[in-house]
């Protein structure tokens, strides 16, 4: 474990914890970040209206280095999304309008503002459209894009997968766009440094070099671990899409269950990279065996929610999964829930239960749903659903209500209004 002495370096605190990939100089940025104030910038392309949970790991590195006293820039890249990042992509991205993106980036800045403290000069707000949105593309051409080597672009990964379906023209001068972003924030608030996921590699080196370049300075780029288990797959993804940190989008109680049920193989590193837990209580929770790893993951999942979602929501949604497999004792009012209009299943008709859970997004396609009941998967009122063509009417909602399960873990109260 670290020495009293190490822990005044965010540096050393952000190893231990397992978040460095790769760095332009580690043992400079080490230095420079236990001797110094550092400005450093963490950018965000606004492609939808919520953060998801891999942004959050850049959070988390924001937090921390802004515990150790170093000023995060947060950049909202209203102009880069114009273009689209094409790093760990196989097609273009969807082209959005400025209005689109600019309703999205104030989104993103109403969450930031739970994770980041932006009073007395603690943080700085920036967005890319402020200087890429009016750029003369000839001057820029001719003043940034005479330092990108087109062969090498092609070599950096972000550019390499994708040639095989097509590369645009668009897409190429996102790195030059990127680069200039650390040059326009060297030159506005002395920003010396830019972190990100390992996938924006390439990037960062190339806006390291331009700076350079063009102001002669020594400024570094570092990566962080994107969120995986332990076999390597992108962590993340729910069966409604994206785990997303706007709970209009993914509730605390479907937030908090997704890091309850995570594989033991992952609760030490989501432990690491996502909570301010001390590492020995880390190590220690990461250890248990059996049932008792079980523990581990309720403080795993109330821990980030907690960040997340705040106290008060992290302890409704600990109390409503602790009440699905309990006989009593704990309020289940938290447990998501959906409601349907009774006019619409009374009659003969009533409502497919394929359709039905689509619908409240237990499924992502009727598919999905059909297979679900064909492997046993789907009990109503821990009944197991056993034809994929049943309807229910009105009469199959006790008490106006039932309770959907899919597999063990994921639930679902459906009422009628």
């Amino acid at each position: 474990m670290l020495s009293e002495k190490k822990l005044l370096n965010v540096y050393d605190v952000l190893e231990e914890r397992g978040f460095f990939r790769q760095s332009t100089d580690a043992e400079a940025v080490r230095r420079i970040l236990g001797q110094e104030q550092v400005k450093f910038y963490v950018g965000f392309d606004p492609t939808a209206d919520s953060l998801h949970v891999g942004h959050f790991i850049q959070g988390i590195v924001m937090m921390w280095m802004q515990r150790f006293g170093h000023v995060p820039i947060v950049l909202v890249g209203g102009g880069t999304t114009m273009i689209g990042d094409p790093s760990g992509r196989t097609d273009m991205r969807q082209m959005m309008t400025r209005e689109q993106i600019a309703e999205n980036g104030r989104k993103f800045v109403k969450l930031f503002e739970r994770f980041i403290d932006f009073s007395d000069g603690k943080a700085i707000l920036a967005n890319n459209a402020d200087w890429l949105l009016d750029l003369n593309y000839i001057d820029f051409i001719r003043d940034i894009g005479r330092h990108f080597s087109v062969n090498n672009m092609l070599r950096a990964e972000c550019y390499r997968a994708r040639m095989e379906k097509g590369l645009s023209f668009l897409e190429l001068n996102y790195m030059l766009m990127q680069s200039y972003d650390f040059l326009e924030l060297y030159r506005r608030y002395g920003c010396t440094m830019q972190f990100g996921g390992d996938d924006q590699w390439s990037n960062i080196l190339a806006g390291v070099d331009l700076v350079r370049r063009e102001e002669g300075a020594q400024v570094y780029g570092m990566t962080f671990a994107l969120l995986t288990t332990s076999e390597g797959k992108k962590m993340g993804k729910t069966q409604a899409g994206a785990l997303w940190l706007d709970p209009a989008k993914t509730s605390p109680y479907d937030f908090y269950q997704y890091w309850r049920n995570v594989e033991d193989a992952d609760v030490k590193n989501c432990l690491s990279l996502l909570t301010f837990l001390p590492m020995e209580e880390v190590g220690r929770l990461a250890s248990l065996e059996g049932s008792e790893i079980n523990h581990a993951k309720e403080v795993l999942a109330f821990e980030v929610t907690r960040l997340v979602h705040g106290e008060d929501e992290a302890r409704k949604a600990q109390e409503a999964a602790r009440a699905l497999f309990s006989s009593g004792g704990a309020d289940s009012e938290n447990i998501p829930t959906s409601d349907i209009d009774r006019d619409r299943i009374r009659g003969e008709g009533g409502i497919g239960v394929v359709n039905l859970i689509r619908e409240i997004g237990l499924v992502a396609s009727n598919g999905e749903g059909f297979r679900a009941i064909q492997q046993g998967g789907l009990l109503i009122d821990d009944v197991k659903v056993t034809d994929p063509k049943m309807t229910l009417s009105e009469g199959d909602f006790p008490d106006g209500q039932i309770l959907i399960r899919k597999g063990k873990k994921t639930y679902h109260r459906v009422r009628l209004v």
